[in-house]
């Protein structure tokens, strides 16, 4: 079909912004119910789905083992959580019991989906301030009687009633409905990640304190636990010495115990997010990866898995190059390094580029995975194929509409390099003049400790189909290019991200960008929010590159 030639910017297309939120829910956490003796096959697959047409509540549903789909929550229950205020981590299931928070009081309830009969229990006290107490990131311990997880307490001082900075602690919440809480942690500033180990008898964690963030510094630490929830034996894992090379600090993230008792971990120490693994008898920490790639993302909520244990496996999320690529780390015997194979989650035709929330299941994995075409869908995935447990929204659109991007490093400030994703005008439809170069919006991610989504967005495609170039820039100190790129931003924040975004238009719009690609100079724009927005503003006020420019807040 021949194109029909228009101005770029004023193409007609079907992409509304109806269209970018009718019928849309975001999917978070996913949990597999593997039952008592932890084996997957046959298992109930749960997640989180968050819904804009109901007013925005997050919902936890249930595919049972027959294959039924379920909310596993009554109508109106909202499942979130305000502790570190971002949440996440707001509900767990074992043995098809379910525990979760209540956003309406942030108290926690205990209930059993699978059976109607039996009737919901709340587990914690109430506060005596409004969504004092809040909870969140826990897990059931082995025999069934402690949920451990975190509390934040926003309750004040109690001598003299003023404001006071909220308290973190580890507890270990009574499961029989007597709200009976113990406190098994506290002292640290912030604490995340309480792992029960398989036998119970020890509990692993990460604490941080100011002016720390968890993407900054972070340690590992280990406990006894017995039964009746008393912790001792509390010891740091693998401290650096004086002379260690990541004396200057390390951001552990999401310590999880393999079925025979050896806690696995993802920590920074070589300049990247790797996987490692604690020695039983030494606590010293073993590398399982390594290469230019990272398998954490900044922890600014709880629940983030980026990985799972299958066996003697790893499954795991590794950013490379700015994308998601599913891996599997294997061991061959009784070899000392594993060899890591890549996997693709999608059957669409289109890699994947956006992965999470890994579990086990049925000797692979079931994962969210999205794709620069596809919204985000729930699938298992094992090494001979994959299944659609919850597919994308079908948003009715003929091919071509959607752009597929490209990956570029550009020159900035410094004699350096950062990286940026460039949407292409995209329509099947329609063309811009052969004199004619397109407009460009400068897309600024929040954080500033943050990155560029890897995924279809249709509010990229809403202007890309209307003739526009879009590019996402992952500035200086953005995630996913190692520790050292991650602290670009120390002091230089408002400086070194605002040169990248303005860098990034230069570079589109100059004669060194072949022509197909290059924009026009004179039709620059700069949207973002958050740390984004205030970017925005900056480049705004300091710099005269852009036309037009939108801070959404910031």
């Amino acid at each position: 079909m021949e194109l029909s030639i228009r101005p770029y910017g004023a193409w007609p297309s079907p992409i509304s912004a109806e269209l970018l939120v009718d019928g849309a829910a975001g999917l978070g956490e996913v949990v597999v119910d593997a039952g008592p003796d932890g084996n997957t096959l046959g298992s109930s697959v749960w997640w989180a789905e968050s819904r804009p047409d109901e007013g925005g509540r997050t919902v936890v549903v249930r595919r049972g083992s027959d294959g039924v789909v379920a909310d596993a929550v009554p109508a109106g229950v909202d499942v979130r959580t305000g502790v570190h205020e971002y949440g996440g981590g707001a509900w767990w299931v074992t043995d098809g019991v379910l525990v979760h928070s209540d956003r309406s009081d942030e108290r926690l309830v205990r209930r059993e989906p699978g059976r109607p009969d039996v009737e919901p229990v709340i587990l914690t006290p109430e506060s005596e301030v409004v969504r004092g107490l809040r909870y969140a990131d826990g897990r059931i311990t082995p025999d069934g009687r402690w949920y451990v997880c975190v509390r934040e307490a926003h309750i004040g001082d109690p001598q003299t009633g003023a404001d006071s900075e909220p308290t973190n602690e580890l507890v270990a919440v009574a499961m029989d409905g007597s709200q009976r809480v113990e406190v098994l942690v506290s002292g640290p500033d912030f604490v995340s990640s309480p792992r029960v180990s398989p036998d119970g008898g020890c509990l692993a964690w990460i604490q941080w304190n100011h002016p720390d963030l968890p993407w900054d510094d972070t340690e590992l630490w280990l406990g006894d636990l017995s039964s009746d929830a008393r912790l001792s034996g509390a010891r740091r894992v693998d401290p650096p010495s004086e002379t260690d090379a990541h004396e200057a600090g390390e951001s552990f993230f999401q310590p999880e115990w393999r079925a025979d008792g050896v806690l696995h971990v993802v920590t920074d120490r070589d300049g990247w997010w790797h996987l490692y693994r604690v020695a039983p008898d030494t606590d010293a920490l073993e590398q399982l990866t390594s290469g230019a790639f990272e398998v954490a993302t900044p922890q600014w909520v709880f629940g983030l898995s980026r990985y799972a244990l299958v066996g003697d496996d790893v499954w795991f999320a590794r950013r490379e190059d700015g994308v998601d690529r599913l891996a599997v780390l294997s061991f061959d015997g009784s070899a000392a390094e594993g060899n890591v194979a890549d996997v693709e989650p999608l059957s669409t035709g289109t890699p994947a580029t956006s992965i999470g929330s890994l579990a086990a299941l049925d000797g692979g994995v079931a994962l969210v995975a999205a794709s620069w075409t596809t919204e985000a869908a729930l699938v298992a995935v094992t090494r001979s194929g994959s299944e659609v447990i919850r597919a994308p929204r079908d948003l009715g659109l003929g091919p071509g509409w959607l752009p597929v991007p490209e990956q570029v490093m550009f020159p900035t400030s410094g004699d350096e390099q950062a990286h940026a994703i460039v949407y292409p005008p995209t329509s099947p439809d329609h063309d811009g003049p052969v004199d004619e170069r397109p407009p460009l919006i400068v897309l600024v991610h929040g954080g500033p400790t943050g990155s560029v989504r890897t995924q279809l967005q249709l509010a990229i495609a809403y202007w890309t189909s209307r003739g526009f170039a879009v590019t996402d820039v992952d500035y200086r100190g953005s995630t996913g290019y190692g520790r050292p790129y991650r602290h670009r931003l120390r002091g230089g924040w408002g400086v070194l991200d605002v040169e990248d975004c303005v860098a990034a238009a230069r570079y589109l719009s100059s004669s060194s960008r072949p022509a197909p690609g290059r924009v026009d100079g004179d039709r620059l724009a700069i949207r973002g929010g958050s740390a984004g927005g205030f970017t925005v503003l900056a480049a705004l006020t300091f710099h005269d590159v852009f036309a037009a420019g939108a801070s959404r807040y910031g």
